[in-house]
């Protein structure tokens, strides 16, 4: 019997069978990978519509935040599936407004990191033992890639007071979280996503973490005054509350980086409550909560 991808955690490999699926059964969808992680991996990309001018979703930047990652190919199989019925229904179609603006998902930005949290260190092939150590150094999950890197402490945008905010808290060096590295960008999966964002021109960037039911939409000065105006239709609409950063989550992340280089709006949603990871049978009340928002994100 065939197993429901919704119904169990998205290991690396499920979720790649999962998109040359939905590949072969939507003929429409542009499948591709945007680089490798660490360990080789590729990170894959998925495309509906005109992706000269597209709206981007990534999930699974933290290891055991994969809830994010089977969030968005749900949404990705029901855009899928509203695009194939609109056409005739509808007299402006949903196909018709892709033809304009396109859609991208980066379903899972960390797979070494998600393979580390479900299968343990030894998925990390030449980092196995490096993983085991600092698994038992610390009584924190793991959230990092494979090299013990946060990825959203790692990108360029006021990573001299990431890298502050980390020496006070006392995380100087590779962690299961919260350490940024040396430098900014410094890891395969980092460049993968700044690439993937300047190659394509993407216009809105939403981030996808666990938990706390909350969005994050500013990063200093150059925070577009249309930011606070979407942050609270997506907030009405999701019941997920705005929220101000402060303390080590503060800067380095992809979000960040986004408005404070492109200077476009980018967004952080925060998904679901408890502990994480959070259960996948908290999936399905997660989606039913946010699907019309996700619908509303993926075509501002």
């Amino acid at each position: 019997m065939a197993y429901n991808f919704y119904a169990v955690p998205p290991t690396y490999d499920r979720m790649v069978e999962q998109l040359h699926t939905l590949q072969k059964r939507f003929p429409f969808l542009r499948l591709f990978h945007i680089g490798k992680s660490v360990l080789g991996r590729k990170i894959y990309a998925v495309g509906i519509g005109n992706l000269r001018h597209v709206n981007l979703f990534a999930g699974a930047f933290h290891a055991q935040e994969w809830l994010t990652c089977s969030l968005l190919i749900r949404f990705l199989e029901d855009l899928c599936k509203s695009v194939e019925e609109s056409s005739s229904k509808q007299p402006m179609s949903l196909h018709e407004t892709l033809l304009e603006k396109g859609f991208l998902i980066v379903p899972m930005v960390n797979p070494d990191g998600v393979e580390i949290a479900l299968r343990g260190p030894e998925s990390a092939g030449r980092y196995a033992d490096f993983v085991a150590c600092l698994q038992e150094k610390s009584t924190q999950s793991w959230q990092a890639n494979a090299r013990g890197i946060d990825l959203n402490h790692n990108f360029d945008a006021g990573f001299a007071q990431c890298k502050e905010a980390e020496r006070q808290a006392g995380i100087t060096e590779p962690s299961p979280r919260q350490y940024g590295g040396e430098r900014p960008h410094s890891e395969p999966e980092t460049r993968a996503l700044v690439q993937l964002c300047i190659g394509f021109d993407v216009r809105v960037a939403f981030a996808f973490h666990s938990q706390g039911e909350e969005i994050f939409y500013e990063y200093g000065e150059n925070t577009p005054p249309v930011s606070y105006h979407i942050a609270s239709l997506l907030s009405a609409y999701s019941g997920y509350r705005l929220v101000h950063q402060e303390g080590l989550a503060s800067h380095g992340g992809f979000k960040d980086w986004f408005i404070d280089r492109l200077g476009r709006p980018a967004f952080t949603f925060e998904i679901g409550k408890g502990i994480n990871p959070l259960p996948v049978e908290q999936l399905t009340k997660i989606y039913q909560q946010l699907h019309g928002t996700l619908s509303i994100a993926s075509l501002l």
